[in-house]
């Protein structure tokens, strides 16, 4: 519940405009009674559910000369000084013709001149009274002032919020490209390491035949080695006939005699 100290504060008086309005034209009450009971709640009433969508109580009632002041400051004055005026216009009208018809015609008595100035005099009162309690927009204008102040502030507080959020979706932007870039280079690894394990389980034609002249050039090889072996061997054949042919030929010459 929301608890107003006097309907004399900014709240108070800001709240009696609203339940003016809301019997005046929501409850559609007629002028009489909305003023009647906007006099009541100036005066006495302490809890207004009754009268707004909100649980609201005023802790102080103004009384009865505190009270009256406030309804003809914030109600009377402010609702229906045009209305006032008006009949003072209209008095001032009728005492003019009144004044007028008595100058040239004896139909107009000197008392029916008099009640219209009687009339237009107590208009000019009620005027001066109205005005007299004449309610102080500056506390309104303050209100209005730090309102404003305030709106501002909250809008200068959401722009550093939005700002630094910008800051953040630019670093996340960032983290974001050098993830990309990292996983681009992680997948063209994969992509090679991928392509050499296919070639070295499924070698290609240029390695099959690579493999094939080596098979050739080593079988060419044997067979030149091969032949290495035979020579070598009819050399070492070769040799030993003639080692043992010499030896023969020594043993021959010492046997002999000269």
């Amino acid at each position: 519940m929301k608890k107003i100290e006097t309907l004399a504060s900014i709240d108070g008086r800001i709240l009696l405009q609203e339940i003016f309005r809301k019997l005046r034209y929501e409850k559609q009450l007629s002028g009489i009674s909305s003023l009647f009971r906007c006099w009541r709640i100036c005066t006495t009433e302490s809890n207004f559910q009754k009268y707004v969508d909100r649980e609201v109580s005023v802790m102080h009632p103004l009384g009865f000369f505190s009270g009256t002041r406030l309804w003809m400051e914030e109600v009377v004055n402010r609702f229906y000084f045009s209305t006032i005026n008006s009949f003072v216009y209209f008095g001032a009208a009728i005492l003019l013709v009144l004044i007028g018809v008595r100058r040239f015609s004896e139909h107009v008595s000197d008392s029916m001149v008099i009640g219209g100035v009687i009339f237009e005099a107590l208009m000019l009162v009620f005027v001066f009274i109205i005005m007299l309690f004449s309610p102080n927009d500056e506390i309104y204008n303050g209100t209005e002032e730090s309102t404003i102040e305030d709106l501002i502030g909250e809008v200068g507080e959401i722009g550093r919020d939005f700002a630094a959020l910008v800051i953040l979706m630019e670093k996340i932007s960032t983290s974001l490209n050098e993830i990309t870039y990292h996983q681009n280079q992680l997948l063209e690894s994969i992509r090679e390491i991928i392509h050499n394990s296919a070639l070295a389980v499924s070698p290609n034609n240029e390695m099959l035949e690579a493999m094939k002249s080596t098979n050739i050039e080593l079988g060419n090889f044997k067979d030149t080695v091969s032949m290495l072996n035979n020579s070598i061997g009819k050399l070492k054949h070769e040799e030993i006939e003639r080692t043992v042919r010499k030896e023969l030929e020594n043993l021959i010459a010492k046997r002999i005699p000269e």
